[in-house]
Order: C-alpha cells, then structure tokens, then sequence
C-alpha cells in the first residue's frame, strides 16, 4: 500500500516532498511523490530559483499512475504546499480518482498557508481553495495554529477558542484535526503544544518550545507526514500524537543543537536560517529518544 504525496520540493534542504517522502518511508510507506514546485531551496531564504510546476503536470503524473492500475494500491492522499490554485484541483481530482478504487483511502490536507510571524506567505487565491474545496474532501486536517484561524476565522486567545476552532473544522467534514502548534498561556513559559481531536475525544501533548528564533521550514511537512504514517500503523489518534510529537520534537531538537555547533564552524554554511537534520536524525522516527504523553481535554 502506498501514500500519494502531493507538494513542493526543493533541491537544497528539506521542505515539502523533501521533508515528508524520507519520513513516510522509513516508517514503512511506499511513496509517490508528486512535487507542485521545483525550487532550488525553500523561500524563507527571501531568494531562491526554479519554478512551479503547476496543476496541469500534477494531473497528468496522477493519470500516468492510474493508467498503470495500482491506485487501488493507495492508502492515503497527503497534499502540502502549492504553487498556484490550479494544484488545488488537481489534487481534488486525484483525491476522488482515488477513492473511486479505493475506497476506504484517506486524505490528509495540510492547509499550508502562513505562520505566526510570517502571515500569509501563499498566492491570494489559495486560502480560499483550502476553505472551499480541500477541507470538506479531507479526513485528516493539519492546520497549525495561524493556519487554524485563517480557516475558522477564529482568533486563538486561549484553550475555549482553540477547541470552537477545532469543532468548526470538523463540522466542515474532517473526521481527525491535528494542530501542529499551539501558544496558549495555559502552558506557561517556553511550552508548546500539539492537539489531535477526533470523534473519541481531544488530545494534547506538550514538549520544552526551543529557542529557534524564526520559523523552521518542513517542519509542519514533517509533521503531518509523521502522523499520517502512524495513523494508517495504528489508527489510534492518541498513539498517533504521541509517537509523532516524539519524533518531531526529536528531529527538531537534534537540528537545532547541529546549527548551534555550526555557528562556530569556519566551514560551516553561511545561511543564517537552521535546515532540518531529518537524514541525521533518523533514529527519531521508528524509535524516539523521548516520550511524550498526550492527555484527554
């Protein structure tokens, strides 16, 4: 059985595909990749080269597949970033070509968007393809809290606006969401939270937030790959959350002590930004040096 990876890729670092393929397979997942953009690095550098590949290519990869006979072979669908609108109807259009064959496949939709900080960093037409079309076809939305309130159009001050938000994104179709990050105050100082909701309840687990002075790139790629693949292993959400906030704090935790020995390193790359050590890091995904629990809200 496979996962359908639709997203960007970059060449230099780990964003999109190159953030989400390496994960899903060392846990055990046959991957088709699927890239919406080819860029030689992720655009938080502010200047980058390639192009966006657009809807069109993406249709017609999906169709090469399906003219094989193996999606019925596909377990999930994972759509990340696009480039254009167009790419939100291709992957409309793969994820019912899909389900058509086989029918008990998922759709996992991160909604990339913005992040706190950062806004909006995507075409103005996109948010709106997410609000109306990619959320009510998905089974599993992975918002982060920024991405929850663009979709909602409800402001997370606290934990009551962070559940309206999460009921408001089921009530759209998702049966599980997943908040990659959450800041609420009732996790004190230098705490951040990861949320997993669905029809058993509601789950959080907390981890130390580092200090990483800007937003890391592929990380809430990472993150909804991480979770699909223990999802589709376990089918359990509250597994799930623990096993993939383990990993993902893992993986983060290791990058972030190689960029700080790197400041210090003549030989070093000069980027100021820090990249994901996901290769250097693998041991975090099938075995996380760390646990921790997810508990019912």
């Amino acid at each position: 059985m496979a996962v359908l990876s639709i997203q960007s890729h970059v060449v230099y670092g780990h964003a999109g595909n190159t953030a989400a393929v390496f994960p899903m397979q060392k846990l055990g997942r046959e991957v088709w990749a699927v890239n919406t953009v080819e860029f030689s690095n992720h655009t938080g550098y502010g200047e980058w080269r390639g192009k966006i590949l657009g809807g069109e290519l993406a249709e017609e990869l999906v169709t090469g597949i399906e003219e094989r006979g193996v999606l019925p072979g596909c377990e999930a669908v994972l759509s990340g970033y696009m480039g254009d609108a167009t790419v939100a109807r291709a992957i409309a259009g793969a994820v019912r070509k899909v389900r058509a064959v086989s029918p008990k496949a998922l759709y996992c939709c991160d909604p990339v968007m913005g992040d706190v900080g950062r806004g909006i960093y995507v075409k103005p037409d996109i948010p709106a393809m997410f609000k109306d079309e990619l959320v009510s076809l998905a089974d599993i939305v992975t918002p982060n809290e920024f991405e929850l309130e663009t979709l909602t159009g409800i402001g997370i001050r606290g934990f009551d606006d962070v559940r309206c938000a999460i009921d408001a994104l089921h009530e759209k179709g998702p049966g599980i969401v997943l908040v990659t990050s959450y800041r609420g105050a009732e996790l004190g100082m230098a705490r951040i939270g990861m949320l997993a909701s669905d029809n058993s309840g509601l789950y959080m687990t907390q981890t130390p937030e580092l200090p990483i002075t800007t937003a890391v790139a592929g990380s809430g790629d990472l993150t909804a790959a991480v979770f699909l693949s223990r999802y589709l292993e376990t089918g359990d959400v509250r597994k799930s959350l623990e096993l993939c906030t383990a990993s993902v704090f893992g993986i983060l935790e290791a990058s972030w002590q190689t960029f700080l020995a790197a400041q210090g390193d003549a030989n070093a790359p000069t980027s100021k930004l820090m990249e994901l050590r996901i290769i250097q890091a693998q041991g975090e995904l099938n075995n996380p040096s760390r646990f921790f629990e997810a508990h019912r809200i």
